[in-house]
C-alpha cells in the first residue's frame, strides 16, 4: 500500500487514519478529499489556520463541514500530504459505481474518496486503499443521484429538438432514436416558448445509452438525420 484516500469534512476521520499509518508506515501518502462545493481545508491549509467557508451546495452533506476543527487541522496540516476535491457529477458516478458494480450502498460523502480515485487515477500512487463510509442516504435522493450519475457518464441524456408540428413529426424523430437502439424514458413536447413559430413544436426526450460512445452516435444519428439540437 502507497497511497490511502480519505473522505474528509471537519477532518477528524482523516487526521485519525493519517496519525494511525504514519506513526507505522511514515512513507505512505495520505489524502484527503472534500467535495469541491463544501472545500474548507484547501483555503484553510493555504492560510495556515482554519478559514469558514460562507456558504456550501453539495449533495455529500457527511462532510460538508463549513470550518476545520481546530485539533485534525493541526494534525493534518503537518502529516497529511495532500488534500484533492471532487465535482458533483464525480460523487454521483462514483456513487452509482459502487452500487452496480461492488453491491454497496454509499452516500455522496461515504464515496468522495472514491470519486477522487475514479476521477483522477493518475494523481493516486497504487497499490492505493480508499476509505468508504457512510450508508444514510434518502430513497429519493438516491433516485436523483443515480439518474444525475447515469447523466455524467454518458448514460443518460435529454435532448430538445425543434420541428414542424404536424402528424408524423414525432414518429420520424423516434425512428431516428430507434435506429441508434437508444430506449427511450421521457418525451414532452412545448408548444408555447415565444420563440417558436405558429407552425412548430420543441420535442425534448430523454433517453438511456450505454456509455459516452453510444451517446455519441446518438447524437450522431440525429444530425445525420436532419435534426439539430437546441438544447441538451
Amino acid at each position: 500500500m502507497k497511497t490511502v484516500v480519505v473522505c474528509t469534512g471537519g477532518g477528524g476521520l482523516l487526521a485519525g487514519v493519517a496519525l494511525a499509518i504514519k506513526s507505522v508506515r511514515p512513507e505512505v501518502r495520505v489524502i484527503g478529499v472534500q467535495a469541491e462545493q463544501g472545500a474548507a481545508y484547501p483555503a484553510s491549509l493555504k492560510a495556515g489556520t482554519p478559514i469558514a467557508l460562507t456558504s456550501m451546495n453539495t449533495m455529500a452533506d457527511g462532510i460538508a463541514v463549513g470550518r476545520p476543527g481546530a485539533v485534525p487541522f493541526a494534525i493534518i496540516s503537518n502529516i497529511v500530504d495532500d488534500i484533492a476535491t471532487v465535482s458533483e457529477s464525480e460523487i454521483a458516478r462514483a456513487v452509482l459505481m459502487l452500487l452496480e458494480r461492488a453491491k454497496l450502498l454509499v452516500e455522496p460523502a461515504g464515496a468522495a474518496a472514491t470519486a477522487a480515485v475514479l476521477a483522477r487515477p493518475q494523481d493516486f500512487e497504487p497499490p492505493v486503499a480508499v476509505v468508504i463510509s457512510g450508508g444514510n442516504v434518502d430513497s429519493l435522493l438516491l433516485m436523483h443521484i443515480i439518474r444525475y450519475g447515469m447523466a455524467a457518464a454518458g448514460r443518460f441524456l435529454t435532448v430538445r429538438v425543434r420541428v414542424l408540428d404536424k402528424p408524423g413529426s414525432l414518429a420520424q424523430l423516434l425512428e431516428a432514436v430507434r435506429k441508434s437502439n437508444a430506449n427511450v424514458v421521457e418525451i414532452a413536447h412545448s408548444r408555447f416558448d415565444p420563440g417558436l413559430s405558429v407552425d412548430e413544436v420543441d420535442i425534448v426526450v430523454q433517453v438511456e445509452t450505454r456509455g459516452p460512445e453510444h451517446r455519441d452516435e446518438l447524437l450522431r444519428q440525429l444530425a445525420e438525420s436532419g435534426y439539430e439540437i437546441i438544447d441538451r
